[in-house]
């Protein structure tokens, strides 16, 4: 049998299909601005026996595929739970939303917290933020390690926070320490959720974000502790999804 899990985020569309609980295929995908369309191109060709659907797209999906979904908290505690025995607390910082998400020793979920009123700290934040400096996003985080100071960012709101970036600017600051400040900025924000749900045990980071070299350092940097990363950070949700269609039969 063949179990497939599909995460539909804002900016993503991740998808895994597993024989025997092992990874036979995997692809990804840009959302666009028509998820099901683009949701159809990736799922062209490929073959499942059952399908799960978690992400931001998943209430979509479950209407034009028929399908069943499962939230995304689920999805990631139990994908995550598959790769880290250890992990007991998950942040995943998406496109759309962040999240802290604490597991016990059995690797269920017990409490967890969620960013999705607004653009701060997330994904999407820090991709109008690169853009205003004049950096691509995967420029963003690389340029912000080359900074020898860090200049304060004093508002979270994605509209100020722009209007604050643009006023430094103006003021002839160095891009690279205006790029580390909007760092720590969500690095601040991020590691308050996560102590609000930390279990103690090891801290995985997972989502789109987790990409980013200078939020995984200000993050070891601020917990004083190692944090692991997935290989493939974005396909959490997916995995976890397709491990669910497995057990759901």
């Amino acid at each position: 049998m063949r179990y497939a899990g599909i995460d539909i985020g804002s900016r993503t569309i991740e998808l895994i299909v597993l024989k025997d609980r092992e990874i036979i295929e995997q692809r990804q995908t840009d959302t666009g601005f028509d998820p099901m369309a683009r949701t159809d191109e990736l799922l062209e060709g490929v073959e499942y026996d059952r399908i799960l659907a978690t992400g931001y797209g998943r209430n979509l999906f479950e209407l034009s595929f028929g399908a069943p979904t499962v939230t995304e908290i689920k999805a990631y505690g139990v994908g995550i739970g598959s790769l880290f025995r250890t992990a007991g607390t998950i942040l995943d910082i998406g496109g759309q939303d962040s999240k802290a998400i604490a597991l016990n020793d059995k690797g269920k979920i017990t409490k967890f917290e969620m960013n999705d009123r607004c653009a701060a700290g997330t994904g999407k934040f820090l991709e109008i933020m690169a853009r205003s400096l004049g950096y691509t996003i995967d420029q963003f985080g690389t340029e912000a390690l080359k900074a020898t100071k860090n200049l304060q960012i004093n508002s979270m709101c994605t509209v100020f926070a722009e209007s604050e970036v643009t006023s430094l600017v103006a003021k002839g600051e160095d891009p690279r320490e205006i790029a580390l400040g909007l760092h720590r900025s969500v690095v601040r924000r991020a590691v308050s959720m996560l102590k609000r749900v930390s279990s103690g045990n090891d801290v995985v980071f997972a989502g789109g974000v987790a990409k980013n070299p200078c939020i995984r350092r200000l993050l070891e940097d601020t917990l004083e502790r190692q944090v692991l990363v997935p290989e493939d950070p974005q396909m959490v949700g997916a995995l976890g999804a397709a491990l669910l269609a497995g057990e759901n039969k």
